[in-house]
């Protein structure tokens, strides 16, 4: 069992490496990382640390490269006006929606030439995923 959560995990790095090449988002792993995080809603730099595994001081260096390319920007929070949120733009958006649909076509191509049913092969492998993160973070799926 553990050999097969082993191999599991180096697949999946190697997937996602793969996959970051493909999507040619012209930034780094650590920049998509924040901008990910901040997909579903705006964060303080505090917990886009934590939701990346990056440092805060590294965070707010990315953060403001992100800003400096129209990708993120920085609110007070209206909830407490001491906290400042960053947040997508339309820009940033589009940018991980692009990256993304290069990624989904490159994916799907790719099983095309081996499987007969490659959406059905990625339907499987996302359920799976999701039951994988569930077990670690319940809130997720």
């Amino acid at each position: 069992m553990e050999n097969a959560a082993r191999g599991l995990l180096r697949g999946i790095g190697k997937l996602s490496q793969a996959l970051f090449r493909i999507g040619d988002f012209g930034l780094s792993r650590s920049h998509m990382g924040v901008l990910d995080a901040m997909e579903d809603r705006p964060r303080r730099v505090t917990e886009l640390a934590t939701y990346t595994g990056v440092t805060q001081p590294r965070v707010t260096v990315v953060l403001q490269d992100l800003e400096d390319r129209g990708l993120v920007e920085r609110r007070r929070s209206a909830k407490d006006r001491r906290a400042v949120e960053a947040s997508l733009t339309p820009a940033g958006a589009d940018l991980l929606r692009q990256g993304r649909q290069r990624m989904s076509a490159a994916l799907l191509d790719a099983l095309r030439a081996d499987v007969e049913d490659p959406e059905h092969t990625v339907a499987v492998a996302r359920d799976a995923v999701s039951t994988l993160l569930h077990a670690f973070e319940p809130e997720i799926s």
